[in-house]
């Protein structure tokens, strides 16, 4: 199965689950009287549509390069990743302004009402689905190498990560009476603060690769040793990185003897060049420049 309807399969397993989750937590928030609820359920929400995201994006980051994308579209599954962030934030800060006005509206004197029982169970079995969801796609998309399933599954995390504010904000509000129903919009709002600090995360890393950011230290510094250690290569410098989707494009340029000919000198070129593709995947783009040692320049 190639690597696109792979993406695929993951994402409608999390699609399927997110859907189920949805409809039941927005029935148990609004039966339940549970605002923390329908936070989550907006959070399941916000899950629903990123996963469909995933699936328009992927699919047009798959097609190969044409005449107007000499690089491909990779980077459309970046996009999908930052998107994703951009709507996972949305849906954070919605919910911090929802609880944070029943906690203003409780101070001024409202009386809150405790949730109901149905709303804790639908937050136990949200945090067993979407952690057994998460552990799926994050397997998945380091298997397949996909920023935007990886981020998809950080998306599926943070609800389970959530449901767990949530079940302790419920069930505070629940087994320690009605006057401690203030628990509820807490739990709602330190749910979305968590949600925030996820959504951060994602733009942080979807808008680097999209402004060009290069590889981390540690991947250049690989790449520079690799070229190092061929025979006849020396001194590779200029080193430029960025990632094209879920490949790496990298260009640079060694010193070679000047005396030899020029067919000797691409072949050593190619020899680079396939060195790299073979450790960091036949997609990726490599551009060689050669020059002669200095003594011969």
């Amino acid at each position: 199965m190639n690597r696109e309807k792979e993406i695929y399969k993951v994402t409608l397993v999390g699609g399927a689950v997110n859907v189920l989750l949805l409809a039941f937590k927005f029935v148990a928030g609004i039966v339940a009287h549970s605002s923390a609820m329908v936070a989550d359920a907006l959070h399941s929400l916000s899950d629903f549509v990123t996963d469909i995201l995933v699936l328009v994006f992927v699919k047009i980051s798959s097609k190969p390069q044409d005449k107007s994308h000499d690089y491909g579209h990779g980077k459309y599954e970046t996009l999908a990743m930052t998107v994703i962030g951009i709507a996972l934030m949305a849906v954070a800060l919605g919910i911090i302004v929802k609880g944070a006005t029943k906690i203003a509206a409780w101070a001024n004197g409202e009386a809150l009402k405790a949730p109901g029982m149905l709303a804790f169970w639908a937050a136990i079995v949200s945090i067993v689905l979407k952690e057994a969801v998460y552990r799926y796609s994050i397997i998945k998309a380091k298997k397949l190498n996909s920023k935007a399933v990886e981020a998809n599954a950080w998306h599926h995390r943070s609800d389970a990560l959530s449901s767990i504010g949530t079940a302790v904000g419920i069930g505070g509000a629940i087994f320690l009476g009605e006057r401690w129903a203030i628990l509820d919009p807490i739990a709602s709002v330190v749910v979305g603060a968590f949600i925030v600090k996820v959504a951060f995360d994602l733009l942080k890393n979807g808008i680097g690769d999209l402004m060009e950011q290069s590889l981390p230290d540690e991947v250049e510094n690989e790449i520079l040793a690799l070229v190092s250690g061929i025979p006849g290569v020396s001194m590779p410098h200029e080193l430029r990185t960025r990632r094209i989707g879920n490949h790496y494009a990298i260009e640079l340029h060694i010193l070679m003897d000047g005396g030899i000919s020029l067919r000797e000198a691409h072949d050593k070129a190619t020899e680079v060049e396939n060195l790299l593709r073979q450790h960091y995947g036949e997609e990726t783009h490599v551009a060689v420049h050669v020059e002669p040692t200095e003594e011969q320049q």
